[in-house]
């Protein structure tokens, strides 16, 4: 069976309602939680993708009982420091940098030597970024020259605490210090630029000993040593980054209406919301609650007549930084010039996303500069596409094979995508929701 798929022309207007995966980044916290509860916990639509059956069977190599069933996932806790650590061990995140960076936290009071592996593109990826901070608690690592994996952690029984200034906005950086800190004699206290904030909230509905003081533009974060995490059961709300790729199909259609059904529009994901929002994409949410901390919305959208460039503000990157490669869709039909600046971290993603940003956008015929930490791009409302498009060797970026998907259905053209199984790592059940869409 080939690993590519062949778009032919563009999606016809719909009108649908839709509901979307498990969130990756609560699926992923959720499992790590659950496995140092006292006792059993359960989840409802947990993402099972490869990044969260890396993590599911990460604890089972520390002796957690997993049990799957169709509908929920069970997880056998057995209380915070109820790891079995044996000698030798192995465990691989993956393509999970989330995953990889967030479980050296959580294996900080390993006594053994562990290693960890990851794939062709996690092992591309910086880790003393995270190993680094974590040293200071106690724990030895050793790395390749260039920061990245494989590489080794061995913990300590004994870990004292911490201070943390975290300036990149990295959520995976200040989870991993928190998750650290659950285990150290005393308090941790980190200064951090404003990031999703999953793992405090988490913790916040666990009530472990957490305070969150948040300033303009960072968060003072104190934790103190966890003697017991109780269970956790959680029916897992839909994906922001997910949905992403819907909302914009549908902004950049005629005619077009979509309705998203309970999705985890926390303030610290929903940047793509406040920035279409900002080019005049016609988008709100119903039925809005609260879950466990976590805000929950109905996402409607419609297709919008007229799309305003965008200046876009900087401190709205951390907030849509997973979502950036279909924002410059939109950008592309705006009826003037978008710029986007501060992006540097998007090359340092699954693969150089700035850079593939641009590459899509010329082989559409969209002009645009970029530089290592910005793109200009020029606008064309009658955007279409009478072309043959390949789009390969991009590292397996499962975002970038789906902001192609919504750029052949929106735009037209005849694309050839390969590696269609990328999209394995975050949302296996995306070319299913686009047939969804197409039928009538």
């Amino acid at each position: 069976m080939p690993n590519h798929i062949i778009i032919k022309k563009k999606i016809a207007n719909f009108k649908k309602k839709i509901f979307i995966s498990g969130d990756k980044s609560i699926s992923i916290r959720w499992v790590l939680f659950a496995s140092i509860a006292s006792g059993v916990s359960k989840a409802k639509n947990l993402l099972i993708s490869e990044d969260v059956l890396s993590a599911i069977n990460i604890i089972k190599k520390f002796g957690i009982k997993v049990v799957r069933k169709e509908g929920f996932l069970k997880i056998f806790g057995k209380g915070i420091n109820g790891y079995n650590y044996k000698k030798k061990t192995i465990i691989n995140a993956g393509n999970s940098a989330t995953l990889g960076r967030l479980i050296l936290g959580m294996i900080i009071n390993s006594t053994k030597t562990i290693k960890l592996i990851g794939d062709k593109s996690l092992s591309r990826r910086d880790f003393e970024r995270v190993t680094s901070p974590l040293s200071k608690f106690g724990a030895k690592f050793k790395l390749k020259k260039n920061f990245t994996l494989p590489l080794t952690i061995r913990g300590s029984k004994i870990l004292k605490p911490i201070r943390y200034n975290e300036k990149r906005g990295s959520a995976q950086c200040k989870s991993a210090v928190m998750l650290a800190a659950m285990r150290a004699n005393g308090t941790t206290y980190i200064k951090a630029k404003k990031s999703r904030d999953h793992t405090e909230k988490m913790m916040k509905n666990l009530s472990l000993p957490l305070r969150v003081t948040s300033k303009k533009n960072y968060d003072l974060i104190q934790v103190k040593k966890v003697k017991k995490v109780r269970t956790l059961n959680y029916n897992i709300p839909s994906d922001i980054s997910s949905s992403a790729f819907f909302i914009v199909l549908t902004a950049l259609l005629n005619s077009s209406e979509l309705v998203i059904k309970n999705v985890n529009v926390n303030p610290s994901r929903i940047g793509i919301i406040t920035i279409l929002k900002k080019m005049g994409v016609n988008i709100g949410f119903k039925n809005k609650k609260i879950y466990k901390g976590e805000k929950i919305a109905d996402i409607k959208i419609k297709s919008s007549k007229s799309i305003k460039p965008i200046n876009c503000p900087s401190e709205l990157n951390a907030s849509a930084i997973d979502e950036f490669l279909v924002i410059f869709l939109v950008a592309a039909k705006a009826n003037g010039i978008s710029y986007f600046r501060g992006l540097a971290e998007l090359n340092k993603k699954e693969s150089p996303r700035l850079k593939w940003g641009s590459k899509i956008l010329n082989k559409i015929g969209v002009k645009n500069i970029v530089t290592k930490n910005s793109i200009k791009i020029f606008g064309n409302p009658n955007l279409k596409v009478n072309k043959k498009i390949v789009i390969k060797d991009y590292l397996k970026d499962h975002r970038v094979f789906m902001t192609s998907v919504i750029a052949a259905l929106s735009f037209g053209g005849i694309w050839k995508i390969d590696d269609y199984r990328a999209i394995r790592t975050s949302f296996p059940n995306f070319l299913k929701v686009i047939n969804e869409l197409k039928r009538k």
